[in-house]
């Protein structure tokens, strides 16, 4: 399933609770703590690895966390 551009899609995870993504390359990643930061310039192909990965946050923290400009909303 490839995610729907500007649908919050909810996810199981411990560490996140849902991901929305939109056709300007900006990853919305709402985390269980409640924070929701947007990151910028994200290829699709690793938007669809976290939402197939088996960890989210594994997968979050090797391929997402650092390596992309990113702004907390909440």
């Amino acid at each position: 399933m490839s995610p729907v551009a500007d649908a919050r899609i909810a996810v199981v995870s411990s560490l996140l609770a849902s991901m929305r993504y939109s056709s300007q390359a900006t990853l919305d990643l709402e985390f269980r703590s409640g924070l929701v930061y947007r990151y910028f310039t994200v290829p699709r192909a690793i938007v669809e690895g976290l939402e197939v990965a088996a960890s989210k946050g594994a997968y979050f923290n090797r391929f997402i966390k650092d390596r992309f400009p990113y702004q907390r909303l909440v």
